[in-house]
């Protein structure tokens, strides 16, 4: 969906206009994708926009920094202040927010640590990634022929630029063949996660997901489900997860930022059936944590006007 643009950015510690937050062309993270990005997702609450696990995610754009050598120059905290303030003067009461840190105009060549590193934020309003119908009703997921990049490739606990055109690939795939989102095995033939979300099942009414040896991005909003669950009393493991162990799931669901808690109702023309009974009971809990209604987990938000 297209973006709607609001008066400012974020950018190395100053505001621009939307149209004037340009860089240049010789910037070396577009040639060579050496950069690293958040999703962030701010929710109306009775008090206010509410930002969900906003410092797990600056201080998770910091790791991912750190393991690409880019030295961030500000703070997790200066980085949830200028969000806060950019919110605030976009006058918000939910929206989209994508911090990225990249490198400058400098030196051109696959050593990137010459050039500058650079830091914007910027915050728009965007509604449901995979549409209110997947919400509601579940997806149709397709598993991709790409395969889903290993960890001594490119690291996978990272959420770098350059790992999303994997992403990217098997999205359009799954797309073109007529389903809503795609699911990447590893190298192993084991399930990894989707496009850009990770991925739970229910077994026997218990809750499953890939662990992180599987190559999976270790998800703020999968963690977020996992805490979730303790709270209910779902019992929950990580297990390695083949293809056909999707087919014959009781029920399975994306989580992720940009998706939040989404029902796969089927995979490769598999009918998982509607969403579940545990899928419903953690996708509502989502929803009432995010909107400010469970005061257990009141520590995920954080408010902008406070």
């Amino acid at each position: 969906m297209p973006i709607t643009t609001v008066p400012k950015i974020w950018m190395d510690g100053e505001f621009v206009d939307w149209n004037d937050a340009t860089v240049h062309i010789l910037t070396p993270t577009l040639h060579y994708g050496w950069g690293v990005f958040e999703g962030i997702r701010a929710y109306a609450t009775p008090q206010g926009p509410a930002v969900f696990q906003h410092r797990a995610h600056m201080e998770r754009l910091h790791r991912s920094a750190k393991i690409l050598q880019m030295d961030v120059p500000y703070s997790v905290d200066e980085l949830m202040s200028a969000t806060r303030e950019l919110i605030r003067g976009a006058e918000l009461d939910a929206c989209y927010i994508r911090p990225l840190v990249y490198l400058g105009y400098g030196e051109m060549g696959l050593n990137p640590l010459p050039s500058k590193v650079r830091v914007a934020i910027a915050v728009w309003p965007w509604g449901t990634y995979l549409g209110d119908e997947g919400i509601t009703n579940g997806v149709r997921a397709k598993t991709s022929t790409w395969v889903r990049i290993g960890a001594n490739m490119i690291p996978t606990g990272t959420k770098a630029c350059g790992v999303y055109i994997n992403s990217s690939l098997a999205k359009v795939e799954a797309l073109q063949a007529g389903y809503d989102e795609a699911i990447l095995l590893n190298e192993h033939g084991s399930v990894a996660e989707g496009s850009g979300e990770n991925i739970f099942v229910v077994r026997d009414g218990t809750l499953l997901t890939p662990p992180l040896t599987a190559g999976v991005l270790r998800g703020i909003t999968r963690d977020s489900v996992i805490e979730f669950a303790a709270d209910l009393g779902i019992p929950f493991a990580e297990s390695d997860l083949l293809r056909h162990d999707m087919y014959v799931a009781q029920e399975a669901f994306y989580t992720g930022t940009a998706a939040e808690v989404v029902p796969i109702r089927s995979v490769d023309d598999r009918e998982l059936g509607p969403p579940g009974p545990i899928t419903r009971r953690l996708q509502e809990m989502f929803f009432a944590v995010v909107a400010g209604k469970e005061p257990r987990f009141a520590h995920m938000l954080d408010h902008v006007h406070e």
